[in-house]
């Protein structure tokens, strides 16, 4: 300001007040605050507000003496220490000490941030007594010396509001002193900072914040309020947070990225504390978002460095979005902005996380240069500010009920750097859980803690376990024999950060727990089992997988002797989930699970079975985004056609296909399924589209179902013009796979079935090829119940090589049967027998007041004889259920049998069955007139 000249003693300040009309006061710097310039703005300046502590108050910063013997005396956590005016006896009280134990030696009063000694032997403490006591190394702030036991642990900066009564605490902050990168170099001001810190918890910012309201209740309590800022310096030891010191001011460059986070306005703060009101003020601060500063100093800082260069790149640096250049060390020369000292600008970047804030204020800082007379770069910066927060370990929490058997292979992991990851709180809601044991054994800094849930809901349970967690700092969470079903909200709030072990290949056998899953995995007749490591979701054993382990399920093998198998690989299973999640920071769609170059590969693989079915209107050719069809090729008049869709899958048939490894008929099955249903509706299936999906695609056997497509695709008649794959790692087990197809006909408008049907129409069966693709899950129940494997000898079918051999044949197909019918007009409906047998299928081509008897049933096939004796069904559940023997039903006028017979004949159709015949009638509109043979 005018008339000032750089001077800051207490009588200039005062004036510049007075002469400006100022209405308050910060006061930054720690000497005028220990000279009391607060307590003269008091008496000169009544009614201007001061922010700063008075004299007595900065007596925290200006003796550490002082501090250390207020610290003890009201019992705030700080090093074992000595307060020593003679240098004789400090020295003696030296030598008295163990060899090993490592001591700091202090000057106590205002030493510009330098009269802190840290000898590593006790030659060095003593040499370091007499640099301070003997040599005035410091001067007068070394007539007093504190000796104090040598501090282990990350430190941080943590500032707090205080108006005289109370505090608040602001996020905490770490500094990097050293002037280069991996700490090196000497000792400075402040090379860069970054907040909030990750190694302060939440629950430690409660206790230091606790530390920080009882230093000011007990300064007040002392009759020398304390208002303004208090810096405490933490040491944040094993055995929990410790004073270091307290400074009386904002630190630098700690407060460029702790101000940027504060929400509230900062003047309305000022005036509460100065007020004595600060509970009256909602302090807030910006929720996930984060602050770095990199400081850019002249070369040669804290040593000899140059001064006068140009500043480039200002404009450049501060256009960058979160980016806020603080100017320290320069200078205006006109127009342009010059050095004037050694650390010359902070350069703070937001962000919503540390990366992001770090990466903005880097990107500035490249934007930046001093440049000496000679056109030379002058500017130094160190570029690894944060890097050890941003590559800090894993915080993780573990919910357990039981032993937490699985706990002891993570925790030996975590203890020896395997994994970057460490234990930092174990929760039970077992008050005698031996999984407490394992976390009071990591020592005192792991929260350990049994939470009971007597009268509490799911809900408020959950909360309260989220509150311990988040107060640990905890970032992911493991499930180890926990007991509980998780909420919502708890699952909602750790998406993706919750993870569970289940002692199966999920998704097979979800839902169940311990020996019980085993004993399942056993009676499914499993040739493998394991464990997976899934996030955990809302849905019981639904979350996306991470990890799975697979063993052998031998002959003869126990639940108890499955369970020893299995859960011997729980424990890795964690440690490589963990490794997934700590270690990987560009994460790939082949970390995912996904292979893309396999799905390119499987393209090229079946590009000549697609180009097989080629026909007219279509090139079935693949690659594009969409499959074409050309109408008019196919000879329809656009004008008078309808399109037919129909989709369809091959249901629980799969898992016998996937068990047997054969794979080559169900993409006949799956084009039958639709095409089928597609003719019902009078049309001719013009083109077929496919879905397959998979845990982890096998190139082999996809394109064993795609071949299998194309060839259900030739029959039909259909173009298969193209289709998906997509591989889902957490969505389906190994080896397992869906599928879904969708077909496309067309019909001409007046030709479309059912139509004119009523009584008098006579019902023809056409002859099924076995069960078809409906029923599946019901036959495997009853293989298990004869205790028939799939490479059994077939019971029903002596010709069949196996059961799952005659089990696997595909779904006959009656396009081509049927075509030549509904291009001739002699049908007036159709009916396909899928899932709800005869009984249920028929009537959907019925009309009202029409009923069908039903006086010629054909003989059940054997494999249908052989389903109904092993499961006792009587004759209604079993035309319920499965197709009987019969998978097409043509509804025929009176007069056009025989020809319908003649031209089934020669589309090559010879199981025919006249099946009965329709008459008027209400109620059921399938009736047996006969029982099945």
């Amino acid at each position: 300001a005018e008339g000032v000249n750089g001077k800051q003693d207490n009588a200039t300040v005062i004036s510049l007040v007075k002469r400006v009309g100022a209405h308050m006061v910060v006061v930054g710097p720690e000497a005028p605050l220990v000279d009391g310039l607060v307590d003269e703005l008091a008496s000169e300046c009544p009614g201007v507000r001061a922010f700063g502590p008075t004299k007595a108050g900065a007596m925290l910063e200006a003796s550490k003496a002082f501090t250390k013997d207020f610290l003890q005396e009201h019992g705030i956590p700080t090093a074992k220490y000595r307060n020593f005016t003679d240098a004789a006896e400090a020295i003696a009280y030296v030598e008295s000490l163990d060899e090993n134990d490592r001591q700091v030696v202090k000057a106590s009063g205002l030493a510009a941030g330098k009269g802190v000694l840290l000898p590593s032997t006790k030659a060095e403490t003593i040499a370091a007594v007499k640099e301070i006591m003997s040599d005035k190394a410091f001067g007068a702030a070394g007539d007093t010396c504190v000796i104090e036991s040598f501090m282990t642990g990350p430190e941080a900066s943590c500032l707090a509001f205080c108006d005289g009564k109370t505090a608040v605490l602001m996020p905490a902050a770490q500094d990097h002193k050293r002037a280069l990168d991996n700490d090196e170099g000497l000792n400075t001001g402040g090379m860069g900072a970054y907040s909030p810190a990750p190694c302060v918890t939440p629950d430690i910012q409660k206790e230091i914040e606790a530390m920080c309201i009882k230093t000011v209740e007990k300064m007040a309590e002392r009759g020398t309020p304390y208002v303004g800022v208090l810096y405490a310096g933490m040491m944040l030891t094993p055995n929990g947070p410790s004073m270091l010191e307290y400074n009386c001011r904002f630190g630098d460059p700690e407060t460029q990225v702790v101000l940027p986070l504060l929400e509230t306005d900062l003047y309305e703060v000022f005036v509460a504390c100065c007020d004595g009101n600060l509970d009256s003020v909602d302090v807030r601060f910006k929720e996930n978002t984060s602050a770095a500063t990199v400081v850019c100093a002249a070369k040669g800082y804290p040593e000899k460095y140059p001064k006068g260069m140009e500043i480039t790149g200002l404009p450049d640096a501060n256009a960058i979005a979160g980016v806020k250049v603080y100017h320290a060390g320069t200078k205006l020369d006109g127009e342009v902005s010059r050095c004037s000292g050694g650390r010359v600008l902070a350069v703070t970047g937001m962000g919503s996380n540390l990366k992001e804030a770090l990466e903005a204020s880097y990107k500035a800082v490249g934007k930046l240069n001093f440049v000496g007379e000679n056109g030379e770069g002058l500017m130094h910066n160190r570029t690894d500010i944060a890097k050890g927060a941003i590559n800090k370990k894993l915080r993780i929490g573990v919910l357990g009920s039981t032993r937490g058997t699985a706990l002891i292979p993570v925790i030996e992991a975590c203890s020896s750097d395997s994994i970057n990851a460490e234990i930092v709180a174990v929760v039970s809601n077992k008050s005698s859980a031996p999984i407490l044991d394992k976390g009071k054994a990591l020592g005192v800094t792991v929260t350990t803690k049994f939470i009971s849930s007597k009268g509490l809901s799911r809900e408020e349970y959950d909360a309260e376990v989220t509150s311990v967690l988040l107060g640990a700092g905890v970032e992911y969470i493991l499930l180890v024999g926990y007991m509980r079903i998780l909420s919502k909200p708890f699952t909602d709030f750790w998406t993706g950060r919750c993870i569970n072990v289940h002692p199966s290949l999920l998704p097979k056998h979800a839902g169940g727990m311990d020996l019980a899953v085993h004993q399942a995995v056993i009676d499914a007749g499993e040739s493998e089992s394991g464990c997976t490591i899934h996030e955990v979701t809302e849905t019981v054993d639904g979350g996306p997988i991470v990890v799975q382990k697979v063993v052998k399920v031998e002959s003869g093998e126990t639940p108890e002797s499955l369970k020893a198998k299995v859960q011997a690989l729980e424990g890795p299973a964690f440690i490589e989930a963990i490794a997934k999640k700590c270690c990987k920071s560009v994460i790939s769609y082949a970390d995912a699970g996904v292979d893309i170059d396999a799905g390119n590969a499987l393209v090229e693989y079946i590009k000549p079975a697609c180009k097989s079915t080629r026909r007219a209107g279509c090139d079935a050719d693949l690659g594009g985004f969409g499959g074409l069809f050309d109408l008019a090729a196919a000879g329809y008049d656009s004008a008078n056609t309808v399109l037919i869709g129909a989709t369809d899958g091959v249901g629980t048939k799969l898992r016998i296909a996937q068990s047997t490894k054969n794979h080559d008929s169900v993409g006949i099955d799956l084009v039958a399924m639709c095409v089928n249903d597609l003719i019902v509706a009078g049309g001719e299936p013009l083109f077929f589209l496919d879905y397959y999906a998979t845990g982890k695609l096998s190139v082999e056997e996809a394109a064993a179902v795609v071949k299998g497509i194309a060839e259900g695709c030739r029959q039909a008649g259909c173009g298969l013009i193209g289709g998906e794959t997509a591989e889902m790692p957490s969505m389906y087990a190994p080896g397992d796979y869906d599928l879904a197809g969708f077909s496309v006909g067309a019909v001409d408008r007046d030709a479309i079935l059912p139509r004119n049907v009523g009584a008098g129409d006579v019902l023809l069966g056409l002859s099924s090829s076995g069960i078809h693709s409906n029923g599946f899950s019901l036959v495997r129940k009853l293989l298990e119940k004869e205790k028939l494997a799939y490479d059994s000898g077939c019971p029903w079918d002596a010709s069949a090589s196996s059961v799952g051999d005659s089990l696997l044949t595909p779904t006959k197909i009656y396009v081509k049967a049927c075509l030549p019918l509904l291009k001739a007009s002699v049908l007036t409906g159709l009916s396909h027998i899928t899932g709800g047998g005869l009984l249920e299928n028929l009537p959907r081509s019925l009309p009202k007041g029409v009923v069908a008897e039903i006086t010629g049933h054909p003989p059940l096939p054997g494999v249908f004889k052989w389903m109904q004796q092993a499961s006792g069904l009587d004759d209604t559940e079993m035309l319920r259920t499965f197709n009987c023997g019969v998978g097409m039903v043509l509804i025929v006028k009176g007069d056009k049998v025989e020809e319908a017979k003649a031209l089934l004949k020669d589309a090559g159709e010879a199981g025919v069955y006249d099946l009965g015949v329709l008459v008027s009638g209400e109620g059921e509109q399938v009736v047996m007139k006969a029982p099945l043979e």
